[in-house]
């Protein structure tokens, strides 16, 4: 992977250290709100906790724990977490060449594969300040994410309702964040559309989780194949010489 070829007016990349220090001490806030959502949804402190440090991706992580509360069946959290992790192995793929090295590093930072630290590392220039910026990124989040939880789930009892301060809201926020990016796209447009009608078809009879899970599999049907416009045009066939 590298850097976007940018013209002269372009601005500088985030620094890689800088810049993914602060996103860590920001993820570490939607910690915090997914600790206190994961006490309220019936989980314990420990588990919690152990989910952020095991699983360590807030998306699969919130949904998960937004289907349990809702009374769904733990195979329909787990259904739609793994979903929405399964991006993180097309980020793998995207990272391949940054992250070389020995095997033992390389099986470190597959737990370290996620938005942050592939967006981080993305937006960087040169291979070196790449691997900075990843690195640090995924540190960075990982213990902010972890901190953040353990403080959300021990005074979950403390804060009480998640929603009488607006920490219901704030995951919900940030990954409507995350996806409009995508909607300047006529493929992301379709994508979504089809997503919230299927979403808003199956809310009122389906059980819990069901139309999360129905709308990530409608959003994949509005993805397409590159048109045939879209491909390359094949090369011109050389000219045939007369033999005469």
């Amino acid at each position: 992977m590298t850097g976007p070829d940018r013209g002269h007016g372009a601005p500088p990349p985030p620094h890689p250290i800088t810049a993914s220090l602060v996103l860590g001490l920001a993820v570490g806030v939607f910690g915090i709100s997914f600790g206190v959502l994961a006490v309220s949804a019936g989980l314990s402190p420990n588990k919690a906790v152990a989910m952020s440090l095991l699983v360590f991706t807030g998306a699969s992580q919130f949904a998960a724990v937004a289907v349990v509360q809702a009374g769904g069946s733990p195979l329909a959290a787990l259904g739609g977490a793994l979903l929405l992790a399964a991006r993180n192995g097309a980020y793998g793929l995207a990272l391949t060449d940054v992250l070389r090295g020995r095997l033992r590093m390389r099986l470190v930072a597959a737990q370290l594969v996620i938005d942050e630290s592939t967006a981080m590392a993305a937006a960087q220039h040169d291979r070196r300040d790449q691997r900075r910026a990843f690195w640090t990124a995924g540190i960075a989040t990982g213990i902010c994410w972890n901190i953040g939880t353990l403080i959300g789930a021990l005074g979950g009892d403390a804060i009480g309702d998640p929603a009488r301060f607006g920490l219901d809201a704030a995951f919900p926020a940030g990954f409507v964040a995350l996806l409009v990016p995508h909607l300047r796209h006529l493929d992301g447009r379709r994508a979504a559309a089809l997503g919230v009608a299927a979403a808003l078809v199956l809310v009122p009879f389906a059980p819990a989780g069901v139309p999360v899970l129905a709308a990530g599999a409608a959003a994949l049907l509005g993805l397409r194949a590159p048109r045939r416009e879209d491909r390359p045009a094949a090369p011109p066939a050389p000219p045939v010489e007369d033999a005469g």
